[in-house]
């Protein structure tokens, strides 16, 4: 079908109109002279926009674009940006073309319920979204063929705002399409002519409109039901990200799945490999099961074709992550699949089912040809956890494997550690940071300049706190405690330890409150003191954890803690990005094995900034003795109170006799040269192993090209 991209004109001078074409492909999130740009363009207004370039370029005066547009040293930038989009989008790092050219027309096709690619398109709620928006960029980045599918949440994900005691209350305002780098796919040229692909849900069908999203060289496709051409309730489908009951859940993620092959069959895009990104999008297998058999192949012919040709990746060893639906619901709104399959209701519920109910994780483990955990430790865990799926086989068997997840360094290497990085590894090291040998170098750069820039960097994110808090109290009118939970008190000189994740109860955010007393001396120490900034959202149904914040949120009101101890309200992608960079060292404190990759401390270490964690998902693979700390008992427990007890002894001594005094342990120059060491190593360990070059050049040479080679040769 041929569509196009439907576009919006802004009254943007002939000499700089380009810049529209800049702000409408989030290529600018990750390149820093792209970002630049828009700071010099207006710095005010790049700040009071959020960083959203498009949302500037809607606000910004016509005299302010006059003026840039004969300004010699924009438009010098200006050229030079535009020089660097062009080449890489023509061309990209080459890569995947340089090694396997001949599949260049193979297109992967990426199906995730989430993407985290920017604040301004808050479409994601956490870890799994964050790391399919880092998968995105790093395959524009390698020259990979590949398109995105996922949902475009007229709501997002929620706002978080915190009453005067500390409860959580979310709030979802719809976020304005045109205010952001989207737009809607057309047939024609106006509105009337936008792309509607039908999905049948049940017994009727809604239609889906689909917007288009550049990632650099990567597509993607966002499908929204709100629109005229639907039923009231079935507007609501793609209203939130993982709102509603069960009811609602299953039928989004027939949308997400089936409605997704179908949107790219509307495209006319023929991927060879389907890579779902967790359990929400496996009804994807079934349609493509269906559509197959319709083209004349035998169901085991079908299948076939459909396991050589999925990957599979699961994110969680939480059972509750796993979205498991009763077969009353897979009757009413699946029935027509058994037919069409040529099954019973008995055989197609066998699909899925697993300990009585139809478990999409467990769809997905017996129709994809290849499974994978996402750190070592997971993948055992993963293995352990589904080996009733393949009964005859021997549980170290099962056939989970595993990837470990890695980041996007360009995306989240703090500006100041990039100057730095450029001064003592090369300009080009980000082209290179995969490269184990690179950072043998970072042991050569002076410690004083490592640690400057740190503080550079660390005085950034108290600012931003103190300046979110100013905010705060001006719109919403706090009270003086509320304040004081902001973080307005907080000491940029004192050793400052981040915690800000998901609240649920497995991660134990309030591990460290376990002994009040230890805490407070931690916390009062004149001459060493510590502070602790926390953030994150728990789940809008979770009340487990809506207690840890507001545990966490009354502590910080206690006048006897001094002001050191800081909740940050609405944790975002632009708030995650300040403390990575920012915060001295970071905690994390899950249940073992519970945590099944954690990239939030990968993101710290290339910062240089130290993790102190339970050993578990990535930790439990980076962790060598020297790069940060590992909080671990002498003795495993199977009660859950006795384990907390002994990990947050273990926390408490940890802090108490290793990193406080190393941290506080100056020369003259007042520059801890025993703590810089640590960092070194914490940077040198992670940043060429933990990154997403690493991790998709992994998921491709291992699945994407065997498998996309496996498909031609199938349909041939």
């Amino acid at each position: 079908m041929e569509t196009e991209i439907c576009l919006t004109s802004f009254d943007i001078p002939q000499r700089i109109a380009r810049l529209e074409v800049l702000a409408h492909n989030f290529w600018w999130s990750w390149h820093r002279e792209a970002r630049d740009l828009f700071k010099l363009l207006d710095y005010t207004l790049w700040r009071s926009t959020g960083h959203n370039p498009v949302k500037m370029l809607q606000e910004i005066t016509a005299e302010r674009l006059e003026t840039v547009s004969s300004d010699p040293l924009f438009l010098r930038q200006y050229d030079a940006v535009m020089m660097a989009l062009d080449a890489d989008l023509e061309n990209g790092h080459l890569w995947f073309p340089g090694e396997y050219p001949d599949l260049c027309d193979a297109p992967v096709a990426y199906f995730s319920a989430e993407f985290g690619l920017h604040q301004s398109l808050p479409i994601y709620s956490g870890g799994l979204g964050v790391l399919a928006g880092d998968h995105c960029k790093e395959v524009s980045d390698l020259g990979i063929p590949f398109v995105a599918v996922g949902f475009l949440y007229e709501m997002g994900y929620f706002r978080q705002r915190l009453t005067a005691d500390g409860w959580q209350e979310a709030i979802y305002p719809r976020f304005k399409p045109d205010e952001v780098a989207i737009r809607e796919l057309c047939r024609g040229e106006g509105p009337e002519d936008y792309l509607y692909v039908p999905v049948r849900v049940g017994d009727r069908t809604v239609q889906v409109q689909v917007w288009h999203v550049n990632v650099g060289r990567t597509q993607m496709y966002l499908m929204d039901a709100d629109n005229e051409r639907n039923a009231a309730w079935d507007r609501e489908l793609t209203a939130r990200l993982y709102g509603g009951d069960q009811d609602m859940r299953i039928q989004q993620e027939i949308v997400l799945g089936i409605g997704g092959v179908n949107v790219l069959r509307a495209l006319d895009i023929a991927p060879a490999v389907y890579h779902l990104n967790e359990g929400h999008s496996a009804f994807l297998l079934l349609e493509r099961l269906r559509l197959l058999m319709e083209s004349g192949k035998s169901l085991e012919e079908a299948q076939q074709i459909v396991k050589e040709t999925t990957l599979f990746t699961t994110h969680t060893p939480v059972p509750a992550g796993h979205d498991v639906f009763p077969f009353h619901l897979i009757d009413e709104y699946l029935h027509q699949y058994w037919t069409s399959l040529g099954l019973s209701r008995e055989d197609f519920l066998d699909l899925g089912n697993y300990e009585g109910g139809f478990n999409m994780t467990v769809l997905a483990l017996r129709m994809a040809g290849q499974c994978n955990g996402v750190s070592e430790l997971h993948g055992e865990v993963s293995r352990k956890m589904f080996q009733s799926v393949w009964p005859d086989v021997p549980a170290d068997e099962t056939p989970i494997d595993h990837i470990t997840n890695g980041i996007h360094v360009p995306a989240w290497v703090g500006g100041a550690m990039n100057r730095l990085y450029r001064k003592c590894l090369g300009p080009d090291w980000i082209e290179r940071h995969d490269e184990a040998a690179l950072w043998e170098r970072i042991h050569e750069t002076p410690d004083g300049e490592l640690w400057e820039v740190h503080q550079h960097l660390k005085h950034k994110l108290i600012g931003m706190i103190r300046e979110r808090a100013r905010q705060r109290r001006v719109e919403d009118r706090l009270d003086a405690e509320q304040v004081l939970c902001a973080g307005t008190f907080l000491d940029p000189d004192a050793l400052t330890v981040g915690f800000a994740r998901r609240f649920a109860t497995y991660k134990r955010a309030t591990l460290i409150f376990h002994d009040l007393d230890r805490l407070r001396r931690l916390l009062l120490d004149p001459y060493r003191p510590v502070q602790f900034i926390f953030a994150g959202k728990a789940h809008p149904a979770d009340e487990g954890g809506k207690r840890l914040i507001q545990h966490v949120y009354n502590a910080a009101k206690d006048p006897g803690f001094g002001g050191r101890i800081a909740f940050i309200e609405d944790y975002d992608l632009q708030v995650a990005r300040y403390l990575v960079q920012g915060v001295d060292v970071w905690l994390n404190t899950p249940r073992r094995p519970y945590e099944a990759s954690g990239t939030s401390g990968q993101k710290t270490a290339l910062n240089g900034v130290p993790n102190l964690s339970v050993l578990d998902g990535w930790w439990a693979e980076g962790y060598n003795g020297a790069n940060g700390w590992a909080i671990k008992s002498d003795e495993r427990h199977d009660d859950w109170g006795a384990q907390d007890a002994a990990d947050a002894y273990a926390l408490y001594d940890l802090l108490e006799q290793e990193v406080t005094p190393l941290f506080y342990r100056r020369d003259a120059d007042d520059v801890p040269r025993g703590w810089v060491q640590v960092m070194k190593e914490a940077i040198r360990t992670a940043a060429p192993i933990f990154c997403t070059r690493r991790m998709v050049k992994e998921y491709t040479t291992r699945y994407y090209v065997p498998a996309a080679r496996r498909a031609a040769e199938l349909l041939e």
